[in-house]
């Protein structure tokens, strides 16, 4: 990590140092990862995460930096912006893992939306039974048996992440076959994602029970 040009103490963050407080305009804008003073990686300890978050919060607050003037204020609320946006993104482990696959040169999800050939096969079974529930009253036996596909679709996405896991810990070298593995593994944690959403809203559309 760099140190401070004014006070020479070494960065956590290339946002703000946290032994004077000076703000820096970074240019180009860090990654999530250095945003939090992190190496790139997808087994994150959380504890430390939210660690780095709340003291790099702390110093970059515009409150905190509201009496040096506006480019000052407006400095910090850029810095906050950043840490937020670090922060969201590298603790979910999806876009952790799309971001990371990107980084290191593997395809984009425009680029390959091919899933696991294993994974397709309970696909077909999952839209059967959402395509029966949507034409189905609510209160139906359809509908009733949507409990049942979310706990598999959530047992599903464990699986998956285990997947992704494997295949980014630790993180492959660049343009490494595993990252276009990844990515497969990737697209079948978007499809999970919509079908459970897909399912939350059929809930809503539910009466509520007496």
């Amino acid at each position: 990590m760099a140190a401070c040009t004014k006070c020479g103490a070494e960065l956590e963050t290339p946002l703000v140092c946290g032994a004077c407080g000076t703000l820096f305009a970074t240019e180009p804008e860090p990654t999530p990862f250095e945003c939090l003073g992190l190496a790139p990686a997808f087994d994150l300890d959380a504890a430390l995460v939210r660690r780095r978050l709340l003291r790099a919060s702390r110093l970059v607050h515009p409150d905190f930096h509201g009496a040096s003037g506006e480019e000052a204020r407006a400095a910090a609320e850029r810095a906050t912006a950043l840490l937020n946006r670090a922060h969201a993104l590298v603790i979910d482990p999806a876009a952790r893992a799309d971001w990371l696959v990107r980084s290191l040169g593997g395809p984009a999800e425009n680029d390959q939306r091919q899933m696991p050939q294993a994974f397709l096969m309970e696909v077909m079974e999952w839209n059967e039974t959402l395509e029966a529930a949507r034409e189905s009253a609510p209160g139906s036996p359809a509908r009733a048996g949507l409990d049942a596909l979310e706990a598999s679709l959530r047992e599903q996405r464990e699986s998956v992440l285990r997947e992704v896991h494997r295949l980014l810990v630790p993180l492959p070298a660049r343009n490494a076959p595993a990252l276009a593995q990844a990515r497969r593994q990737l697209n079948a944690l978007r499809y999970l994602a919509n079908s459970l959403t897909q399912i939350e809203a059929l809930r809503l559309d539910s009466p509520s029970p007496r």
